[in-house]
């Protein structure tokens, strides 16, 4: 009778490792690169509400300039 090893088995279990193993660095790669998305996203919205404030006080200063010029048409 033929003797039976575990070889095969340790083979493919020594592939399968290496490749959990790539698939383990290419995780952490994404995680980075949406990390990296998330603080582009998060300036955006920063810099998109400093836009907003500005034109608010912006719109503020021209009703009281034509409140002071009597040109708005609304008398509020």
């Amino acid at each position: 009778m033929a003797e039976v090893t575990n070889e095969p088995i340790y083979e493919v279990l020594k592939s399968i490792q290496t490749r959990l193993g790539n698939l383990e660095d290419g995780q952490r790669e994404i995680k980075t690169e949406l990390q990296a998305l998330r603080g582009h996203m998060l300036a955006m919205q920063t810099d998109i509400s400093n836009l907003y404030a500005g034109q608010a006080k912006v719109e503020l200063r021209l009703g009281r300039i034509e409140r002071c010029l009597e040109l708005s048409d609304a008398t509020v």
